[in-house]
């Protein structure tokens, strides 16, 4: 559970600082975990000290004699204290792991719940501006790159730290003439370092994005598969797979050109230091600057260095490639989410209006959809949209329901501006019935639940025998629980309607968006919708963008939209005896 630390914003300039502050709520065992990862690196450099007693000085052994019994007391010594210490750092070892394991995904969970919380905050226009898949996919690559570099990646680049740091102590203590030759290689390694970085960064970048849009075509062509399969477009769609995998493949290769490069500098550089050090020593020996035990502890500390210094480019290249994955995620958090009211709506009556409402498009500003558009529903009325295709009419639902603001205008409920309600406890009054109904994929008890959350089974059966949806939802063989596939797919236009009207008639809105769900049905279908939207829209305000004759003849009120504007308004007899605009429609479309 996060505690209240956990709560606080988050900081969106640094990269390992953004992930890091993650952690900081489980800091009580973090940190103890941290630290047991510097004693246990900082045990590892036993291993070497005591090695050299153990090899003891061949040249005082070849002039003075092998003592075997104190040459085996020694080792038996050395050997306990080596076994001691190995037991101390494996117990301590264990802890570490599992507190590194426990701390790390406890923070990858929440920064995974602030993600998804994010997303649901953020505007519809923004969704539509993304390909089908290409979100959720980034953003698990992207997370995966993340949990790889805190879990593992963070921990050996601060095990080999204390290594290598560790060891650099101990060769100057045994030469620091050795030692400053061997570290006059450091900054060229380092310099290449900071070189390289940047080119990697952005490689692992670039090889992130076209992984994720190889999982973009997976997600698109089995959300689409009848379409795939209707239009024999398998070879079509394996060939775009093909594409996208073979960027991904040249972007990793070029990502692994720069990474092979780096390393191989680092090999060359790491082993013929340890070469001309290992010749500088020699000489040392051969002059007496140098005895022999201390320049096989020089030696054995100076593999620790370089198995250090060796396991950086990877270590650099995982950081630089988490770099990359955080500065996507951040870019994603600081999306700037909805706008959104302070007002808590209270129970609205249902009225509606439109007060001179002009609305555009983002993407498309030199086209205006709604001009100065003026209309008011009132409680319990039922109003029909009608007009030509690209005339406005799913702009005003979309308005309706926040997706977007009016440029200029007042949209109103209840006589208050819509701005300035709280978007939750408006919509909670509002429901929709699409002309293509979208199912979640769970059963279909799930999916009417949908419309109130925590509803009883009472209350559940009772929507859906309104919706006329009981009788065949109880004759599937596991009823209620029938898991209704991806998006509604194993169930039929009409009943999908259906469980979409039982959803509705639950969450028991105001205000009722209807985008006529009968146009695509057959006559037996179409009679039972009918019948059980006529229930849903009894005493509520519905508006409802109209696509047959039958539906605008039943209307209190039609409105005539055209080109964004009102061009006309009243009843079916009132709007067909003045030979306009909807009397056209009416002869032409709605027949």
């Amino acid at each position: 559970m996060r505690n209240g630390g956990a709560e606080k914003k988050r900081d969106l300039k640094g990269g390992l600082g953004w992930v890091l502050s993650y952690v900081q709520p489980y800091r009580h065992v973090f940190i103890p975990s941290v630290i047991a990862l510097f004693v246990t690196a900082a045990l590892s450099l036993a291993f070497p000290y005591f090695l050299k007693d153990l090899v003891g000085d061949p040249a005082d052994a070849w002039k003075h004699g092998v003592d075997a019994v104190a040459t085996r007391d020694r080792a038996d010594r050395i050997i306990l204290w080596l076994l001691g210490i190995l037991a101390v750092q494996s117990f301590i070892a264990f802890w570490r792991v599992k507190g590194f394991t426990w701390a790390g995904e406890a923070a990858l969970n929440d920064l995974r719940r602030d993600l998804f919380a994010h997303l649901l905050k953020l505007p519809v226009p923004f969704f539509q501006e993304q390909r089908s898949g290409s979100l959720s996919n980034r953003v698990s690559a992207d997370l995966g790159v993340v949990r790889e570099t805190l879990l593992t990646t963070l921990p050996q680049m601060a095990r080999h730290s204390v290594i290598l740091l560790g060891s650099l102590v101990m060769i100057f203590v045994f030469s620091w003439k050795l030692s400053l030759v061997m570290l006059a290689s450091v900054p060229v390694v380092v310099l290449a370092v900071a070189i390289s970085g940047r080119k990697v960064r952005q490689h692992s970048r670039d090889a992130q994005e076209a992984l994720a849009e190889s999982g973009t075509v997976i997600e698109e062509s089995v959300q689409g598969i009848a379409d795939v399969k209707a239009f024999s477009n398998e070879a079509f769609e394996k060939a775009r797979y093909d594409r996208a995998l073979d960027r991904f493949f040249g972007v990793t290769l070029r990502g692994a050109n720069a990474r092979a490069a780096f390393l191989s500098f680092v090999i060359f550089a790491m082993f013929g230091t340890i070469g001309g050090v290992a010749w500088f020593g020699s000489h040392m020996l051969a002059s007496g600057e140098i005895d022999q035990k201390s320049f096989t502890a020089f030696v054995l500390f100076s593999v620790f260095v370089g198995a250090s210094l060796g396991s950086l480019p990877e270590i650099v290249s995982q950081v630089q490639a988490m770099s990359g994955a955080t500065e996507r995620l951040r870019e994603l958090m600081a999306e700037a989410p909805e706008p959104s009211g302070s007002m808590v709506a209270g129970k609205l009556s249902g009225e509606l209006a439109f007060d001179g409402v002009v609305f555009r498009y983002p993407s498309r500003p030199e086209a205006p959809v709604l001009h100065g558009l003026s209309f008011t529903a009132q409680p319990g009325e039922r109003v029909a949209l009608v007009g030509p295709s690209g005339a406005g009419k799913s702009t005003v639902f979309s308005l309706i329901l926040g997706f977007n603001r009016p440029e200029s205008g007042h949209l109103l409920f209840d006589g208050r501006d819509a701005a300035d309600l709280e978007l939750a406890s408006l919509r909670s009054q509002i429901a929709v019935v699409p002309q293509e109904v979208m199912l979640f994929g769970g059963s279909i008890r799930e999916n009417i639940e949908y419309g109130r959350p925590g509803a009883g089974v009472e209350e559940i059966e009772a929507a859906a025998r309104q919706a006329n949806a009981h009788d065949f939802i109880v004759a599937l063989p596991e009823g209620y629980d029938t898991v209704v596939g991806p998006r509604g797919v194993k169930l039929s236009g009409g009943q999908r309607q259906r469980v979409a009207i039982a959803r509705a008639i639950l969450a028991d809105p105001r205000i009722l968006l209807l985008d006529e769900a009968t146009s695509a049905l057959d006559t037996e279908s179409e009679r039972l919708v009918n019948e059980a939207l006529e229930r849903l829209m009894a005493g509520r305000t519905s508006l409802v963008i109209a696509h047959r004759l039958s539906t605008v003849r039943d209307a209190d009120r039609i409105l005539v939209i055209n080109h964004g504007r009102l061009v006309e308004s009243g009843n079916h007899d009132e709007l067909m005896a003045r030979q306009g605009t909807y009397r056209l429609l009416v002869e032409t479309q709605l027949a």
